[in-house]
């Protein structure tokens, strides 16, 4: 497997690493975790509890287009070494952004967040690039 194949492997694994942080929370504030609703107890969370799940849900959101940009890549043959190290970036930025949002780190977390995008769009323009 590539580089940047097994970053999909770690940003899969990255969507849930604030759930356990907010199902804590959830513990915490309501004395058990709902889980016949647990969206609706999600709804309410408060503090670094609500931060770990809106990390996770944007989590979600940033995986589907850095998979695709990243399985485009392999399909197109885009340069390898770009490949691998814009998918590096991304994974790094989403390793950074987790406590940045949870931590209410706000224009830093924008940053980070903003090279996890800069690098998923770069990986979508590789193929560009990939015969000239």
């Amino acid at each position: 497997m590539t580089i940047a194949a097994w970053c999909l492997v770690i940003a899969f694994v990255l969507i849930y690493v604030p759930r356990g942080a907010a199902i804590r929370g959830a513990i915490r504030q309501d004395g058990d975790y709902d889980i016949i609703n647990p969206r609706a107890q999600q709804a309410r969370l408060e503090g670094r509890a609500a931060c770990a799940q809106a990390a996770h849900l944007n989590m979600v959101e940033a995986f589907g287009p850095f998979a695709a940009a990243v399985l485009l890549d392999h399909v197109l043959g885009a340069d390898a070494f770009w490949r691998d190290a814009l998918a590096v970036i991304f994974i790094v930025a989403r390793v950074l952004y987790i406590p940045a949002y949870t931590r209410g780190w706000g224009y830093g977390r924008t940053a980070i967040w903003a090279i996890g995008l800069l690098a998923t769009l770069g990986l979508f323009l590789l193929p560009a690039f990939a015969h000239s």
